[in-house]
């Protein structure tokens, strides 16, 4: 390892892997259990396995990456020569892996800084991203965090989902919000905010509510440098149309980044998902 400061995140930040192997970040995985099998996220359940076992209605949850998991990793890094180590995670509301870490970096032969970014998906693979540039940079674990730390005030997440009943079922959305969105026969648009997923508006047609996620997203951005990530769960052509006006309506636009959300989201979203992370430079 070149640098000092090493950068760990989860698998939920669902970076490239190109992009991990080239800035040397570390996404630890976390779990989908699919009835009685227990699946590594990116690894061990592809995407289409997760949507046609939600189709079916099988059982499917997520878990957390073990202490130990975390514990093996900061060691590993240690060993390859860094003194530090920035680890950065999904928003605690939605998951218990920032806890897992903690834990782990009590025991670490290095200094483990351990951030709870409060961000999920390209929300937190951008604070990741920021944290390994600064690193790269020669910056410390504190510069490393600060930067992170400043992307993340600067991001906002919008999602659409054709149905809230995936997030009622994980407990990630009341079960009135989701009954009300069924009763109305709406489609909801949903924002991550203070480290959870809420209702942000309720829309009559997919049409409509995909046009107005654009205009959310183009809004937010407006014209100042950012970077921007489309996320889809079984929709490619919806994301990349998507993806394409966005790129034509904002003048700004640094980065464009268009991926499918790994098992973990898509077990709590369902398909048909459309997300769109924009992160201000």
């Amino acid at each position: 390892m070149s640098r000092h400061v090493a950068i760990v995140t989860d698998s939920t930040a669902y970076l490239p892997q190109r992009t991990m192997e080239r800035h040397g970040i570390t996404a630890v995985p976390l779990t989908v259990v699919l009835g009685d099998q227990a699946l590594e996220e990116g690894t061990e359940i592809s995407t289409r396995s997760l949507a046609q076992a939600l189709q079916k209605r099988h059982s499917v949850t997520t878990s957390r990456p073990s202490p130990e998991v975390f514990a093996q990793t900061y060691r590993r890094i240690a060993e390859a020569g860094a003194t530090g180590i920035v680890s950065l995670h999904l928003s605690a509301e939605l998951s218990g892996t920032y806890d897992a870490a903690v834990l782990a970096a009590r025991e670490a032969p290095v200094p483990v800084r351990v951030v709870d970014t409060g961000m999920i998906a390209m929300a937190l693979g951008f604070c990741a991203l920021a944290a390994a540039e600064t690193a790269e940079a020669g910056g410390t674990v504190d510069e490393a965090v600060t930067a992170a730390e400043k992307r993340a005030a600067g991001t906002s997440a919008f999602f659409y989902v054709d149905t809230l009943d995936y997030l009622r079922r994980g407990g990630r959305i009341g079960a009135a919000q989701a009954l009300l969105g069924s009763a109305l026969a709406v489609k909801p648009l949903l924002q991550l905010d203070g480290g959870r997923i809420e209702p942000l508006e309720k829309v009559r047609t997919a049409s409509k509510a995909i046009a107005r996620l654009e205009e959310l997203a183009a809004d937010r951005a407006g014209s100042a440098p950012v970077d921007i990530a489309v996320h889809h769960l079984s929709a490619p052509d919806r994301a990349s149309a998507l993806a394409d006006r966005l790129r034509a309506r904002v003048p700004g636009l640094v980065e464009l980044h268009v991926s499918e959300v790994g098992a973990v989201i898509g077990a709590h979203t369902g398909p048909g998902l459309l997300g769109v992370v924009v992160s201000a430079r």
